[in-house]
């Protein structure tokens, strides 16, 4: 990814590295940054039974991805090269492709593609371990300053 004049990628792994501390949900769901770049991140959450949707198939709860992705995209936009002081979700859809492997790591990445005066647009895609995508999702997030 080519970088802006100015945008540097230890910054935007410093700026996702805080996004992730201030949000309890992060913490709570065991998310780790995994990389960082402007305008892109890549957040992963260990498989967890205390998370599992169904326990007789071990497979997470939907909510728990939903939760992931959200945070990387928001974590997307914060590192996004044009520096929003803030953000928040306005809409975000999630295309659930197929259970992730119980027992497997899950980890999202999001991009930020393109940030109007006001809107934030991002795209990102969750795995476990295999390359067969676990959902998908398209979201537009406000972007204050």
């Amino acid at each position: 990814m080519e970088l802006l004049p100015g945008a540097r990628t230890e910054d935007a792994a410093e700026m996702a590295r805080i996004f992730m501390t201030v949000i309890p949900h992060a913490r709570a769901l065991g998310m780790e940054l995994v990389e960082a770049t402007p305008g892109v991140v890549e957040i992963a959450m260990p498989w967890s039974a205390e998370f599992v949707g169904d326990p007789r198939t071990g497979v997470l709860h939907g909510g728990v991805i939903s939760a992931l992705m959200d945070t990387c995209c928001g974590a997307a936009v914060m590192t996004h090269p044009a520096r929003p002081a803030t953000t928040a979700t306005i809409d975000l859809r999630i295309d659930y492709l197929r259970s992730a492997t119980p027992g497997q790591r899950v980890r999202t990445r999001a991009e930020c593609f393109h940030m109007t005066r006001s809107v934030a647009f991002v795209r990102a895609v969750a795995r476990d371990e295999g390359d067969t995508p676990v959902a998908t999702a398209t979201g537009s997030f406000t972007v204050g300053g």
